[in-house]
């Protein structure tokens, strides 16, 4: 019997967001508000410094589609979902599907640069207020724009493919190039689509009207498009050096004329280096992404509605630390109401902020006002904390890379 399909979370919309403290609904109030969070000493015996979450929402400016914002995926294609884990291991039909949709999407996600609120948090590290980020995302921006800020991508990177065998990484550039070798007639149409710049549109329904639907994390759905006579290889190192089944026997790892993976083998799948919908993150992540919260007095969450129960374990664990949070994303949030109960109702920002506004807005307008005022000396850690914090964490968040 076919293994039944997963449940995606929350892909109705959330409700909307009580703004706190009232006075943040303009910019200037959310301004003063965020300020006043990330100057505030941390509670109790918590460290100084500020962690922050983040998620497809920050993208959305780079021109990358999200899931569940105004013009998410989950609003505008109400029959898309992703591939899932289980799928893409067993299938050899659903991993052409899948290869097919990304060489489409590939160059485009690949071009796409950090935006402003990238830099924003790269400016807010540089001022001393933030000293991590762990990212949802899986396209690499965080550590493209501010490589000296420890970065945890918790579910991995779209830079890279992994094979589900012997767990090498490969560059994407790399395999995109082999996947045009071996996909001629797609390659042609691909070449044609970025010339006459039907993928360059932001637009999601313009897109839609030129007959690409564009899916988050760069997935092109062409509707009807003959996905079964896309090939994709095979990983060049369980192909020259097959590995070991359980039973101790070789593996076999067949290619056919041109290269491209045979159906008769039992090893050497490629996969994108991203945790999929239904596949775990490693406990080493897991334990990174802890520690970073734990190695943290305060939270700033940053377009994500943390519907995934890996993002909102973390901030629910943050609250539990009894460090403030504060949350910037349009549209309502999973469970929010949680972060911000008991809190003083004339509070201005130091126990709790949430924010209803553009990150590519707000965050550069916030980076601003604190560059013409004096950091607080209570706020920013010494120049020993900050070097051991970085040194520390950047050695664990560059394991998880490896």
């Amino acid at each position: 019997m076919k293994k039944p399909l997963m449940r995606i979370p929350y892909t109705d919309i959330l409700p909307a967001p009580n703004i706190i403290p009232h006075t943040a609904r303009s910019l200037p109030g959310a301004i003063a508000a965020l300020q006043e969070f990330l100057h505030a000493p941390s509670p109790r015996d918590l460290p100084r410094s500020t962690v922050v979450l983040t998620g497809a929402g920050l993208s959305v400016a780079s021109g990358l589609a999200d899931y569940r914002g105004p013009n998410g995926t989950y609003r505008v294609n109400k029959t898309y979902r992703p591939i899932y884990y289980h799928e893409f291991l067993t299938s050899h039909e659903a991993r052409k599907r899948y290869w097919a949709r990304s060489f489409l999407g590939w160059t485009t996600l690949r071009n796409a640069q950090p935006n402003p609120g990238h830099y924003a948090v790269r400016d807010l590290g540089r001022l001393g207020l933030v000293s991590a980020v762990v990212t949802q995302n899986v396209d690499s921006f965080h550590p493209r724009a501010h490589p000296d800020i420890p970065t945890l991508e918790l579910h991995g990177y779209l830079r890279s493919t992994v094979c589900t065998s012997c767990r090498t990484e490969m560059p994407r550039d790399g395999f995109q190039a082999e996947l045009a070798r071996l996909n001629p007639v797609w390659d042609a149409f691909l070449q044609e689509a970025l010339a006459t710049g039907a993928l360059e549109t932001e637009d999601p329904h313009e897109r839609r009207a030129r007959g690409f639907r564009v899916n988050p994390d760069g997935d092109v759905e062409l509707p009807q498009a003959p996905y079964t006579t896309f090939r994709y290889p095979a990983c060049p190192k369980c192909l020259s050096d097959p590995p070991l089944l359980a039973d101790g026997s070789r593996a076999a790892v067949e290619v056919d004329n041109d290269g491209a993976w045979s159906p008769t083998s039992k090893a050497g799948i490629l996969k994108p280096a991203v945790v999929m919908f239904g596949e775990s993150i490693a406990d080493g992540v897991k334990k990174a992404a802890e520690e970073a919260i734990d190695g943290a007095g305060k939270l700033l969450v940053l377009a994500t509605s943390m519907a995934t129960y890996s993002a909102w374990r973390l901030a629910k664990r943050a609250k539990d630390r009894g460090m403030p949070v504060a949350i910037v994303n349009i549209g309502g949030v999973r469970g929010e109401e949680a972060f911000f109960a008991g809190l003083d109702p004339d509070q201005t920002g130091a126990q709790g902020v949430r924010l209803e506004m553009s990150t590519e807005t707000l965050l550069p307008a916030l980076v601003r006002e604190l560059r013409q005022q004096p950091i607080l000396q209570n706020a920013e850690p010494s120049s020993a904390e900050a070097a051991s914090f970085l040194e520390n964490d950047a050695a664990v968040f560059k394991n998880m890379l490896q």
